[in-house]
């Protein structure tokens, strides 16, 4: 009578099923099956589930070296990498948001330090600190650059936006809300102080992010704040 609510209809249809995609698969929107054989980074804490042989372990803190290690420093503890290894299904997700695959082919993409989920170990990755905003927004702002060959899979709150950048048509994007950019393009930092009344973030400056000349940026609907701002 009630059957389409029946524990059996509901394993049905959310049970997980293998879609046949390779290394990483969108298990839903906001799960992300990772087909382990090898090795992979992941995001730390991002593990919701796995089945098989599999071994994880913190970032090692000489493991990319001391400049890596200096600026981890710096950005404190949304860096955190987990390195899974062996065989097995390794289910990963970030507080539900959105999940996006990327699979680089010898090209470049920066990713704002919260939003990068997991990348493979083929791909060669450098973390860059925004110190000019450091002090202006609340908690600075990261992001780490990725490059090579390989698979990378990015969060965003609810769906991204991708804007075209072209020189004759700069974006300015709230860098709370900037997910990720094209490797070649460097953000400036404008601020705009007529803005600030309409920001309602509390004292600091209204900084955006500018973005010039060949490339795309990603934003989210979403202002991710990084410290909670209590008075």
């Amino acid at each position: 009578m009630m059957s389409r609510y029946s524990i059996d209809e509901f394993v049905n249809k959310t049970k997980q099923e293998d879609k046949g995609e390779g290394l990483f698969e969108l298990e839903s929107p906001r799960i992300l099956e990772i087909n382990l054989t090898n090795q992979i980074w992941t995001k730390a804490g991002a593990m919701i589930s796995y089945r098989g042989k599999i071994k994880f372990e913190r970032e090692g803190i000489l493991e990319h070296g001391l400049g890596k290690l200096f600026k981890k420093a710096l950005t404190g503890e949304g860096t955190s990498l987990m390195k899974a290894t062996g065989n097995g299904k390794l289910y990963v997700a970030d507080q539900g948001k959105k999940i996006s695959i990327l699979h680089l082919q010898g090209d470049s993409i920066f990713v704002n330090g919260n939003d990068l989920l997991a990348f493979e170990p083929t791909i060669n990755w450098d973390i860059k600190l925004m110190r000019k905003v450091a002090g202006m927004l609340s908690g600075g702002l990261f992001n780490v650059r990725l490059e090579g060959k390989g698979m990378v899979a990015i969060t965003s709150h609810y769906e991204p936006l991708t804007l075209l950048v072209t020189p004759d048509n700069p974006v300015f994007t709230d860098p709370n809300a900037t997910v990720a950019w094209s490797g070649n393009l460097q953000p400036e930092f404008v601020t705009d102080i007529s803005f600030k009344t309409f920001i309602g973030r509390g004292s600091g400056e209204s900084v955006q992010m500018k973005f010039s000349g060949n490339g795309f940026v990603v934003v989210q609907p979403f202002e991710e704040v990084y410290y909670s701002e209590q008075s």
